[in-house]
């Protein structure tokens, strides 16, 4: 469904997820003041990348494997303000770390992703809407090496899961050479338990005295009680929704 923000416009053009306020949340809450080289790893229709152009000046590299989304992504892309800084690559980011690292271009100094989620169970009857919600082409184990492997080693991932993926994501993550810097838990109200957990990566550091037992935590509520968006929730789309 297409969907317009201040600054640029989204149509999805039968991709298999659409527009989302988890989407936007991350977009939104990245850490990017600094990047000068994204990474948006199941870029979908662009969302994220073009919220990443929005907020930054960087150059912002877009992976996307499904034919449809990519056409997508490419056409919402073009129809852009950034459109000279978004690059999209057609592949898996399986085969886009081999040709990167083949090629000695610069690693990213973020990496953002709102990836995969579900592991096994029913799968949605539209093709493209399974893909983009199952780990079948990209489980969380792949997708850590891939981080691994493309994030400068100063560089920072900001990602999002549902609290049923947490558990398996961060069996994965103990076994990777990443750590949590972040986490921000999110709920619906005050009244509602957190739901969906925005978090920070970086490489796992090896001076003890940097090492973080726990990463720091924070709550975030997108509703009042009464069902209006919270001052934090505000603070954060100002830059995109029409209404705020």
């Amino acid at each position: 469904m297409p969907f317009t923000f201040k600054q640029f416009h989204i149509d999805d053009f039968g991709c298999g997820m659409p527009v989302s306020t988890d989407g936007v949340i991350l977009g939104a809450w990245a850490p990017l003041s600094d990047a000068q080289n994204i990474l948006d790893i199941g870029a979908g229709s662009g969302l994220l990348s073009l919220m990443a152009t929005q907020r930054s000046k960087a150059e912002v590299t877009s992976v996307e494997l499904d034919d449809t989304a990519a056409n997508a992504c490419q056409k919402n892309f073009a129809a852009s303000p950034w459109a000279s800084r978004l690059t999209l690559m057609h592949t898996s980011v399986q085969d886009f770390c081999k040709h990167h690292l083949q090629s000695d271009s610069s690693l990213f100094d973020h990496i953002i992703c709102n990836p995969p989620y579900f592991k096994g169970g029913t799968q949605s009857k539209n093709r493209l809407r399974a893909q983009a919600r199952h780990t079948d082409t990209l489980d969380f184990g792949a997708l850590l090496e891939s981080i691994a492997t493309l994030l400068s080693p100063e560089g920072t991932a900001s990602l999002i899961l549902p609290s049923q993926s947490m558990g398996d994501f961060e069996l994965e993550l103990a076994e990777s050479p990443l750590e949590f810097t972040r986490i921000t838990d999110i709920s619906d109200s005050q009244r509602k338990a957190p739901h969906r957990h925005l978090f920070t990566l970086r490489h796992r550091t090896t001076d003890t005295e940097e090492r973080r037992d726990r990463p720091n935590t924070d709550h975030f509520y997108i509703k009042e009680l009464d069902g209006r968006y919270t001052e934090q929730m505000r603070q954060l789309i100002t830059g995109f929704y029409l209404k705020y």
